[in-house]
């Protein structure tokens, strides 16, 4: 589209600490609308009339404990004549807010028979006085603005995740985890549609009355009751067809207990089904096959193949919480205190079980990585593959590409924060993931206070190592700079030849083992391209993060004027204007040049304002950003240590570090920051003066007596030995 009939931007809104979640409009006059996020707090914007393109912040509403995934305006009544705002959260409830006061007017709570008993995940308006909501708990309940439940509905068998209501406003449609669109009439589900997707993440109604949802495995299906629009019969049996070939786990579905030579043959399916939606199971040799009742074509379905459905495999199983498991694990979180069962089966994909796990026992996401990884490495040659990537959440999947994040090799992107290969200070480097059957929280994989010496050992600092960030996935970031560089503009654009550059720059760099050096050609290309457009720049800063711990790029790009350019260029990137993404690349680009004597001697030269921009990134609220510059300041004391003459540049990472604990939250940018003053005041006295005039050990003195994790209080007591 062109000219008027083109969508351009009108503004953008600083407007969540943490991602926004969820986005409504409808029932709001003169163009507002509101926002929720993962700060759990919904947000009420409006226009501002002095300044057409400018929306402004008029009401910011709390209530929620956990982060708030969906949000619904309910028109204004004669009771509430400016309207109401509900949402609902992973605290497993609803908060219903009005427009004059920041806490909630109702909070429907998560208890048995009346509110959710998981976390909510979606909300649909029905009436003025009414609303639906739908959650993990496979329920979907019906609210009045006041708070009643008023009614209960189950069908789904598992996690619901969209609701959508008819204009007639009594009749809905939900889909959910168990592949299915169920179409609710007079309270009842009338029809159950199951699709070739694990997952069915969305659902819409259309003006003419056809319903729209999304799936897993990326398609938009349409479905209609207007003879008209029907598809072809070729492309129902094509439906058909790919349905019928989908491997269904039966802890999913309708199924019940399988044991196979309990189930009925073929002629199981000469009975007709007693309603719609309706599933039978038949045996088929020593297969398992799935059929549903199809009111419409009044005859068996097959929707899919069983696995997992014998009486040998349930014999085994653990049994938790009233359900069957292959695998319940008890995970050690606080030492010595309960652990916590995480259940899992071999069908079950694993980065979604470690993401409920998280979110059931409000455990940080920093974890997902690990706990994934945890479960996939003691659940080895029982899986039956690996779980399809159509089945991972899109908040928080592993099919998701993050920079900086993990390897194919080092265990699908532990976090390299918090995660196997974090830096852990007995080990000198950052390790690389376990394979192991090590707990992911209090294993061998993690660092402990059960680990340290008895004896008054300083385990921490000095560090003169250096920390890096080596953690890779080098298919998602070439899939990303693949999906990037086709909607790059034409003149930006990367010829077959130069992605295969950078494709063999990536692999070569990565590879341990490996012999080949990287070509100058290579390296040219990997400079070019970092210079892309900011929006798009990100996954060539991440093969260039990788590439600096090359002795022969470290030496090419940070020697000579070549080092100069790119150290502007990543102060550039640094800029406060700039992307947060951005910003954390650089800094561990930064911080990785640090691994070559070319890089630690241009970043020593350009100390001053390398720190300084570094340090005016400490008002960024992004934990990512935070630990990256707390590695930085690490590694610029580590090569300053030793040297009582450095005095300038030792006060310079006292006061960054000072300024930065001023702000800072996330624990293991804390940890690396104590040790980096820790290692910047060891053995030099007048550093200590200089940290005592800062003030650095009544600032710390909190930190003493933190002991999850336990590493911090030990490391921020020996800091504060130190500077008696």
């Amino acid at each position: 589209m062109s000219g008027s009939n083109s969508y351009r931007l009108r503004c953008s809104l600083a407007a969540h600490e943490m991602d926004v979640r969820g986005l409504a409009a409808a029932a709001f006059p003169h163009g507002a609308f509101v926002s929720v996020s993962r700060d759990r707090t919904a947000r009420v914007w409006v226009p501002n009339p002095s300044e057409n393109q400018v929306f402004t912040e008029m009401h910011c509403m709390n209530g929620h404990s956990n982060f708030v995934s969906c949000v619904c305006i309910i028109a204004p009544n004669e009771t509430y004549p400016r309207g109401l705002i509900a949402t609902g959260g992973h605290d497993n409830n609803i908060c219903v807010f009005s427009l004059d006061r920041p806490d909630p007017l109702f909070t429907l709570k998560g208890h048995k028979n009346t509110g959710h008993e998981d976390c909510v995940r979606g909300l649909a308006v029905i009436n003025d006085v009414e609303f639906l909501s739908c959650s993990n708990d496979a329920s979907i309940r019906r609210w009045m603005v006041t708070g009643e439940c008023v009614q209960v509905y189950y069908s789904h068998t598992n996690y619901i995740y969209s609701l959508a209501v008819f204009p007639n406003g009594q009749d809905f449609i939900s889909t959910g985890e168990d592949r299915t669109l169920r179409i609710w009439r007079k309270g009842e589900c009338s029809q159950t549609i199951r699709l070739p997707a694990q997952s069915v993440w969305c659902c819409c109604i259309l003006p003419d009355g056809d319903i729209a949802v999304g799936a897993s495995d990326g398609v938009i299906r349409v479905f209609t009751e207007c003879q008209e629009r029907v598809s072809s019969a070729q492309d129902l049996q094509a439906f058909e067809d790919e349905l019928s070939k989908a491997i269904i786990d039966p802890k999913t579905g309708d199924l019940g207990d399988i044991k196979i030579e309990d189930l009925p043959g073929r002629e199981h399916l000469d009975e007709p089904g007693n309603r719609d939606g309706q599933t039978r199971l038949i045996k088929e040799g020593s297969n398992v096959e799935a059929y549903q009742w199809s009111v419409s074509d009044g005859r068996w379905v097959k929707i899919g193949d069983v696995v997992g459905g014998s009486s040998q495999q349930n014999s085994k199983r653990v049994m938790y919480e009233g359900k069957e498991y292959d695998f319940v694990f008890s995970i050690d979180v606080n030492e010595g205190g309960p652990g916590l069962k995480l259940p899992y089966n071999v069908t079950d994909d694993p980065w979604l079980t470690a993401h409920n796990f998280l979110e059931k026992n409000d455990l940080s996401p920093m974890f997902l990585d690990q706990v994934a990884n945890f479960i996939i490495e003691n659940t080895k040659g029982h899986t039956l593959g690996p779980a399809p990537g159509s089945a991972t959440d899109p908040f928080t999947g592993a099919g998701r590409y993050i920079p900086g994040s993990g390897s194919d090799s080092q265990g699908f992107g532990a976090d390299p924060f918090t995660g196997a290969g974090r830096y852990i200070p007995e080990s000198g480097s950052t390790g690389a993931v376990p394979s192991g059957r090590a707990d992911p929280f209090t294993g061998g994989s993690a660092y402990s206070s059960s680990s340290l010496p008895k004896a008054k050992t300083n385990v921490f600092f000095p560090n003169t190592d250096g920390v890096m960030f080596e953690q890779a996935n080098t298919t998602q970031i070439l899939g990303k700079l693949r999906e990037l560089n086709s909607t790059a503009p034409a003149d930006r654009k990367l010829s077959d030849t130069a992605l295969d550059c950078l494709e063999k720059l990536l692999l070569l760099v990565t590879d341990v083992k490996g012999q080949e050096q990287p070509t100058a050609e290579q390296i040219s290309v990997l400079w070019r391209t970092s210079h892309w457009p900011e929006d798009i720049v990100f996954p060539v800063l991440d093969i260039l993060r990788l590439a600096v711990r090359h002795p022969e790029v470290n030496a090419q790009l940070c020697g000579g004027t070549e080092g100069a350019s790119l150290c502007n260029h990543l102060l550039g990137l640094m800029s406060s204007e700039g992307r947060p993404a951005n910003q954390m690349l650089a800094l561990r680009i930064l911080c990785n040049c640090f691994s070559g004597s070319h890089g630690r001697a241009l970043l020593l030269g350009h100390r001053d304002t390398v720190l300084s921009r570094a340090g005016d990134l400490c008002i960024v609220s992004n934990k990512n950003i935070h630990v990256a510059l707390a590695t930085l300041v690490l590694n610029y004391a580590g090569r300053l240590y030793g040297q009582p003459t450095e005095i300038e540049a030792k006060a310079q990472c006292l006061s960054v570090a000072s300024t930065a604990l001023e702000v800072v939250q996330d624990k293991e940018a804390i940890f690396r920051l104590l040790v980096a003053l820790g290692t910047t005041v060891a053995g030099d006295s007048t550093a200590k003066d200089l940290a005592r005039s800062l003030g650095v050990n009544s600032q710390i003195s909190k930190y003493a007596r933190v002991s999850d994790p336990a590493k911090v209080g030990e490391c921020c007591r020996l800091v504060l030995d130190e500077l008696q």
